[in-house]
């Protein structure tokens, strides 16, 4: 059977700032199972990247394999987009990120993507810090196999075949923020209030931006016992704050009782507005985000929002000092200059 999405929008639809409207970002329509919590990621997306006005054209969506790896064909249409092997996204994205730097980059993984087949790929992301929304779509279950427990299945839990898992789970949030990542988040594929703000923070953090979604596996991981079931989630969820992002643009008003608000000024300028729930917490305090993931698992609950942000850091091409222009845009003239350039570099060495 063949879907074919209407042409037809209503022609009073808002528009954001470039005139576009929200059919602009949209993609094909979504062959995942009804009620999946990844389409309610990529609606998430779709509205972060209108309100934010960013040109589709200038947005690269790169993914591997799993059901997760899908959806970019469900947003933003009109974009870069390449789908490779499974837990090989960061190093596309790597490639691709050093040729045109001037992108903005998604990296759309699973669970099973990586924090399996791609753990390697994706701590080397990290440590790189390459400029990117890392986005993992995390049900605990590998749903295009028939729902086995993936890598983050919690201790204890129950599939759908009622086998319990007897392996502790791999903590991507927790991993993150240990291995030096400088944007980590967390969240509800159900908190599009939460969700949308997150994304749009991470788009403007120059560096790794980490966010890992708890998105329930409406076929095989929403049963009772599952720790990824969407009743689960809503029932233990613990936000660490509210959030809002103001463009550099935007006039800034804050008006947060004294200590119950935090600001964090990103790389261009914009500006983190936290109103701060969790007060024991300090967003950008690697100890204090890593006390407060771990004091949540031990009350078996699920911290998010936004756990930990660092801008003092640059990105891979502010480590690997690459000229301004992107890579891809440089001509002959400028990758060759000649031989008078080469023998000034030798006598340098003399």
């Amino acid at each position: 059977m063949t879907f074919v999405k209407p042409i037809f929008r209503h022609p009073k639809l808002p528009k954001n700032d470039i005139g576009y409207t929200l059919k602009e970002y949209e993609g094909a329509i979504s062959n995942l199972c009804a009620g999946c919590g990844h389409d309610s990621i990529s609606a998430a997306i779709v509205q972060a990247c209108f309100d934010l006005s960013i040109e589709p054209h200038k947005v690269a969506k790169i993914s591997g394999i799993g059901c997760s790896s899908k959806t970019p064909a469900f947003f933003l249409g009109n974009s870069h987009g390449f789908n490779s092997v499974h837990g090989r996204m960061p190093s596309v994205a790597t490639g691709a990120n050093l040729a045109n730097k001037d992108l903005v980059y998604f990296g759309v993984s699973g669970d099973g993507d990586t924090a399996s087949i791609g753990m390697g790929q994706f701590v080397h992301a990290i440590r790189r810090n390459l400029n990117m929304v890392y986005l993992v779509m995390n049900n605990g279950c590998y749903g295009l196999t028939k729902g086995q427990d993936s890598a983050t299945a919690d201790l204890g839990s129950k599939n759908k075949s009622g086998s319990i898992n007897p392996f502790q789970p791999v903590d991507l949030a927790s991993l993150a923020v240990e291995l030096g990542a400088t944007f980590v988040a967390q969240s509800f594929s159900g908190d599009k209030g939460q969700l949308v703000p997150l994304i749009k923070a991470a788009i403007h953090h120059k560096g790794f931006a980490f966010i890992n979604v708890i998105s329930p596996c409406v076929t095989f991981n929403n049963n009772v016992g599952s720790t990824k079931s969407y009743d689960f989630v809503r029932d233990h969820i613990e936000a660490t704050g509210k959030l809002d992002i103001v463009p550099r643009q935007s006039e800034i008003n804050v008006d947060y009782a004294e200590g119950t608000s935090t600001q964090v000024t990103m790389h261009d300028g914009s500006l983190l507005q936290l109103e701060k729930v969790a007060t024991d917490w300090d967003p950008q305090d690697r100890v204090s985000a890593m006390q407060a993931i771990q004091r949540a698992r031990m009350q078996e609950q699920i911290i998010t929002g936004l756990l930990y942000v660092q801008t003092r850091y640059g990105d891979l091409h502010d480590i690997l000092h690459t000229v301004d222009k992107p890579l891809n845009q440089l001509q002959t003239e400028e990758l060759n200059p000649g031989a008078a350039a080469l023998e000034k570099i030798n006598a340098s060495f003399s």
